[in-house]
């Protein structure tokens, strides 16, 4: 697994790494929704301890994040629980976030937003020759006013700069928070397996996506 952080744009990657960085040293509870996003949290967050960690796993259930956050923060008062999201999956439930303003529940919700359902358009790009179809989303609400239309806390992140003192500004809240985190929109997921393809002959970075073909047979199985 490796990734190259320019100055330009956040790398989804690095977001996670720096959200771990900024938060290791304290008992921290990630809940995931579903895609690419949850990938590398899995990947770049480096878990220390059992029952910290809450995804839905292979069940694909995009909307789980936020009311497991809201599940988890109830169970265990005053600790950190960060729902690490995707901007299609935590809009399955954002409603939720009325709910964790009632209740005075301070879960923070760490938006990667690519404007793309990313691992959908992964798998548009390498097995049906970018031909993207209903993987993209241009009339995205502003997460930020979105977060404060419910009474919570809303801040952005779009440059590698700014991205640790945001961060370090969603940790200090007391009250629900919606990070909307703008990262690279085309960054890729690996390792994947293609399908029709074994699990010794995953893709485990974009030089072997350039070089591994895709059987006609292996298109037909998606």
């Amino acid at each position: 697994m490796s990734f190259v952080q320019g100055k330009k744009t956040i790398k989804p990657q690095y977001a996670i790494e720096r959200l771990y960085e900024l938060t290791k040293d304290q008992d921290t509870f990630i809940t995931t929704e579903v895609g690419q996003h949850q990938m590398w949290a899995a990947q770049y967050y480096k878990f220390k301890k059992p029952k910290r960690w809450m995804t839905s796993g292979g069940l694909g259930t995009m909307g789980f994040g936020l009311p497991a956050a809201i599940g988890v923060q109830l169970a265990n008062p005053g600790k950190l629980v960060v729902d690490v999201a995707g901007e299609a999956s935590i809009l399955m439930n954002i409603q939720e976030l009325s709910t964790a303003v009632q209740y005075r529940l301070p879960v923070k919700i760490f938006i990667i937003n690519n404007q793309y359902m990313g691992m959908v358009r992964q798998w548009q790009e390498l097995l049906h020759e970018k031909n993207y179809a209903e993987s993209y989303t241009e009339a995205l609400p502003d997460f930020v006013k979105l977060a404060e239309a419910y009474g919570a806390v809303g801040i952005r992140a779009s440059t590698p700069e700014e991205l640790d003192s945001k961060i370090k500004q969603m940790i200090k809240s007391d009250k629900p928070v919606l990070f909307d985190c703008v990262v690279e929109k085309g960054e890729n997921c690996f390792p994947m397996i293609p399908s029709g393809k074994a699990h010794n002959e995953m893709i485990l970075s974009p030089e072997d996506e350039r070089e591994t073909k895709i059987s006609k047979a292996g298109k037909v199985l998606v």
